[in-house]
C-alpha cells in the first residue's frame, strides 16, 4: 500500500467529535499497552504519528487517523491497565461502546494482542463482542520478534482456544520493529476498505 500521507484528525470522546463524513474505517481494540500505537505506526510507515508510551493506559480518546484523504484508522482507548480507577475504566467503556454501536463508517474491528501472552478475560469479551456485531473476528499478534519462530504456531494456538476462534487464518502474527506482515495485513485490509493496495 502507498501512502501518500496520514494525519491524526481528530481526538473524540463523543460522536459530536468524530469526522463528519462517508470515509471508512478500521477500528483496533486492545489492552493498554499492547502495541497498538506501534502497529498503527509501522503500517503508516512513520515513526510517531500515533503516539506511544511506557505509561500503559495513556490513550484516552477515541483517536481518528485520516489516510491518504480516503479512509481512516481508529485508535480506541486501551483497556484492561490495572492502576486505572474504576470511574475511569467504566468511563473509557462507554466511550468505546459508544463509536462502536453508533459509528456507520466503521467497517472492521481489529482485535490487538500480545503473542507472549495468552489473552486476558477482557481480550475475550472485546473478541465475543465483535463477532456479536457481525466482524470478521481478524486479531493481530503483535511482537512476534520477540519469540522464537518456532513458537509462533504454538502460541497462535493458544490465542484460538482462549479467544474460541474457529478460522487460524484470521490470527495474523505480526512485528512492528520488523515489519513482519506489513504487506499481508494492507492486502485483506484494502480489500475490506474497498480501495486499490497500489493506487
Amino acid at each position: 500500500m502507498k501512502i501518500i500521507k496520514s494525519d491524526l484528525q481528530a481526538m473524540a470522546v463523543s460522536p459530536k467529535q468524530y469526522p463528519y463524513d462517508e470515509l471508512p474505517e478500521i477500528a483496533f481494540a486492545g489492552r493498554s499497552n499492547v502495541g497498538k500505537s506501534s502497529f498503527i505506526n509501522s503500517m503508516l510507515n512513520r515513526n510517531n504519528l500515533a503516539r506511544t508510551s511506557g505509561k500503559p493506559g495513556k490513550t484516552r480518546t477515541i483517536n481518528f487517523y485520516i489516510i491518504n484523504d480516503e479512509f481512516r484508522f481508529v485508535d480506541l482507548p486501551g483497556y484492561g491497565y490495572a492502576q486505572v480507577s474504576k470511574a475511569e475504566k467504566d468511563k473509557w467503556g462507554k466511550i468505546i461502546e459508544e463509536y462502536l454501536i453508533t459509528r456507520k463508517n466503521l467497517k472492521e474491528i481489529v482485535l490487538i494482542v500480545d503473542i507472549r501472552h495468552e489473552p486476558t478475560s477482557q481480550d475475550l469479551i472485546m473478541y465475543q463482542w465483535i463477532r456479536s456485531y457481525g466482524f470478521t473476528g481478524y486479531v493481530i499478534a503483535t511482537k512476534v520478534d520477540k519469540i522464537s519462530k518456532a513458537n509462533w504456531q504454538k502460541n497462535i494456538k493458544i490465542i484460538r482456544n482462549k479467544l474460541d476462534i474457529k478460522d487460524t487464518n484470521l490470527i495474523i502474527p505480526y512485528s512492528a520493529s520488523k515489519k513482519i506482515n506489513v504487506e499481508y495485513v494492507w492486502d485483506g485490509f484494502t480489500s475490506i476498505l474497498g480501495i486499490e493496495k497500489d493506487q
